[in-house]
């Protein structure tokens, strides 16, 4: 292998030598010619010898399915998709052409995956879709709504947005979500998922008041139909009776939540020409004709045969497609969701109907259909065997508070049977840190997708029947279940322990999936418990403080990234006693009050002024409520300058701080307070550090403010530069 590797010029790195190790022999064989920087070269895979490279008449045993990235370093040709500058230009692109523009669009996306390392695995799934979409419907003057943003990225390659997709979730780039503000495509800012309905629903009744003949389309998906908000949105579609047109990417190949309990729907010839009856006009005004007939000759024979017609649709459509019905919406469905010619013709004849009501178009897809790359290299025969996995976590991935949290609490429920875990709101699955709690305790794990409020409400429940439940819901949201968090657990006193991660800024998910207000709108709760640990060390602490707590709610915050104490191992927690903070480091100049994950940037600030000659007490506040008073008046009376430091919006931590001091009297005296929080808009996307600095969050911002209120303001500026 090495030999070859050295003396073979193929016009790939080294790095595809050696990742082509170990291939086991196949059943089948094939031989595939590429061109890599102006070079030729062949991968042969067959039963005997597994995988050869030939170039220039050399010839090596390599052992492995080579890596992507590594055959093809330039960017393939997209001829189709190179013409495209604007949905219209589809208008006139054959079928065979649209194929074409499916396969570009498709390397389009790999080679942005490549670029930006972000996942393209959702939008991969919809490129057919969005091409058939934008070929019958004409936006932006129809409105094309989604419901998840990372189905969108070939939405926005085809809308004008392709030059500049290198700089996805980016600072200044292009947003990872529909924006009003980023294009006159983009009708409505999709973020949290489930509100597409919703808000078209409203363009549908104000474009029938204003007289206008747009059309509006709705895509939603599998983790939107988990939420009650689509329902309701259905539900008054239904009464309403406007029309608009709902695309239901099924990307599970199941309308059930659990694969694994759910069967396929029937994509066949039958399910197709069904669908297509389905959708015609003819169809339509036919069962029109009979649903009038019926009524005319009574109630009885009316409600006879909408029984019947229900029942006829139900059989051939999949489990659960009546609901749909039910709830007010003409059902077509199932569809290939990777068919063009049979996308074309549902959506064509859907779109050309007048007066139709709400229309819902199920269309089955799969995240992972092939590129073109893999198709050249006959990943698909391969594909059982040697899954390609197009967004792989990387081998050496820092461990996060996460895996800590995860590992803690699979710990306390060793030793108390009744901790359950209840998880809602991620929409991309389970994370890995909580697989571990489900492998050991698949019982005792109740993953409700994206119902954040009926998860709160039943964590409520299995308290009230004597069980502790840990109500995990990232912070942005949990926003969505606070009348739950207010009515159905604090004003009741019922001890269900929020679980809050995803806290502060969260990097290139921007403001969408950014947890800024969970401190403010946690800690105004009367009877709720506030606190954040400031390392992974105080999170498992925590996590058996809560596990402890049995007479009210609790909730901690915690944020995305990497453990700050990485030659530390997880062990059992020690409760923390509640309301007591701790100081870190003592000084007689100035004290830093830090909340959550900002008091490691506190000490970052200790350092720097250290060397400045300025002494700093940082103290590590762990509790917003119920503060600790006993500390607070400590670091008051002891130094003339106090900075509280938190990742949250106004109206947190500092806020609590300061109602204490002030009523306390300490504000009479000499104490001069300082207040850090999150500036008073939405920080955008960029690194975690880009946006630190942005908020004036980081170690150098802290120590700048101290060096302010000391009246060193020169020493402050030469600082940040």
């Amino acid at each position: 292998m090495t030999t070859a590797s050295a003396h073979c010029s193929l016009g790939v790195s080294a790095h595809f030598h050696e990742s082509l190790r170990n291939v086991p022999s196949k059943p089948e064989s094939s031989f595939v010619i590429f061109r890599s920087s102006g070079e030729s070269f062949g991968i042969s895979l067959n039963s005997s010898s597994g995988a050869s490279v030939f170039s220039k008449g050399c010839v090596g045993q390599l052992r492995a399915l080579p890596n992507i990235g590594d055959i093809f370093p330039d960017k393939l040709p997209t001829p189709i998709l190179d013409t495209i500058e604007s949905p219209m230009h589809l208008k006139n692109l054959t079928h065979k052409e649209l194929k074409q523009l499916a396969d570009d669009i498709r390397s389009e996306l790999s080679y942005i995956r490549n670029e930006t390392q972000k996942s393209v695995k959702s939008s991969m799934s919809v490129v057919e879709l969005t091409i058939a979409i934008h070929r019958v419907f004409s936006a932006p003057m129809d409105k094309i709504l989604w419901d998840a943003g990372d189905q969108t990225y070939a939405h926005k390659i085809l809308t004008g947005r392709r030059s500049v997709m290198n700089t996805l979730r980016q600072k200044n780039g292009v947003s990872g979500y529909t924006s009003r503000l980023e294009s006159e495509f983009d009708p409505f800012g999709a973020g949290h998922g489930c509100n597409s309905i919703s808000a078209g629903l409203g363009m549908a009744i104000a474009r029938d008041i204003k007289g206008k003949r747009e059309r509006v389309v709705a895509v939603i998906s599998n983790e939107s139909i988990m939420s009650g908000q689509l329902y309701e949105a259905m539900s008054n579609a239904g009464y309403l009776d406007s029309d608009m047109v709902v695309i239901l990417n099924d990307s599970r190949q199941s309308l059930h939540s659990k694969l694994e309990h759910a069967p396929k729907p029937p994509i066949n010839m039958l399910s197709s020409a069904f669908s297509k009856l389905q959708s015609s006009k003819l169809f339509r005004k036919f069962r029109e004709a009979a649903k009038g007939l019926t009524k005319k000759i009574g109630v009885g024979m009316y409600e006879w045969a909408a029984k019947v017609d229900e029942y006829a649709r139900g059989m051939i459509g999949p489990p659960g497609a009546t609901l749909y019905e039910e709830l007010g919406l003409y059902y077509i469905g199932p569809v290939d969701g990777h068919n063009i010619e049979d996308l074309l013709c549902v959506l064509n004849q859907v779109a050309s109907l007048d007066s139709t009501g709400p229309v819902l178009v199920h269309v089955v897809t799969t995240e992972d259909k092939e590129t073109r790359e893999e198709k050249q290299i006959g990943i698909s025969k391969l594909h059982n065997q040697y899954p390609y996995d197009p967004d792989p976590l990387p081998s050496n991935r820092c461990q996060t508070y996460s895996d800590w949290f995860g590992e803690a609490l699979t710990m306390e429920a060793e030793l108390d049977k009744d901790i359950m875990v209840v998880l809602a709101g991620s929409g991309m699955g389970m994370e890995p840190a909580l697989k571990l709690f489900n492998n050991k305790f698949p019982d005792r794990l109740f993953d409700v997708g994206m119902a954040e409020q009926h998860a709160v409400t039943f964590s409520a429940g299995l308290s009230c029947g004597g069980l502790k439940p840990f109500c995990i819901i990232p912070s942005t949201f949990l926003q969505r279940a606070y009348d739950q968090v207010v009515h159905d657990v604090d004003r009741q006193k019922i001890p269900v322990r929020f679980v809050i991660p995803g806290a502060g800024l969260v990097g290139s998910d921007g403001p969408t999936n950014a947890g800024s207000f969970d401190i403010t709108y946690m800690s105004c709760l009367p009877n709720m418990i506030v606190m954040a640990p400031s390392d992974e060390v105080e999170l498992v602490n925590m996590v058996a403080t809560a596990a402890c707590i049995d007479d009210r709610p609790v909730c901690f915050r915690y944020p995305r990234g990497a453990i700050v104490k990485s030659d530390t191992s997880v062990g059992h927690g020690v409760p923390i006693e509640i309301g007591k903070g701790r100081v870190l480091v003592e000084g007689k100049d100035i004290a830093l009050l830090g909340y959550g994950s900002m008091v490691q940037n506190c000490l970052r600030a200790q350092s720097l002024l250290s060397e400045l000659g300025i002494q700093v007490t940082v103290a590590d506040a762990r509790f917003c409520k119920p503060l600790d008073i006993k500390l607070v008046r400590q670091l008051c009376e002891n130094h003339s300058f106090l900075i509280t430091v938190e990742e949250g919006s106004i109206g947190g931590f500092g806020s609590h701080v300061a109602q204490f001091i002030t009523l306390d009297g300490k504000l009479d005296g000499s104490i001069k307070w300082r207040p850090i929080v999150l500036p008073d808009n939405y920080v955008e996307q960029a690194s975690p550090m880009e946006q630190l600095a942005l908020a004036g969050l980081t170690g150098h911002h802290i120590a700048a403010t101290a060096l302010n209120l000391l009246g060193r303001t020169r020493e402050a500026l030469l600082l940040m530069c």
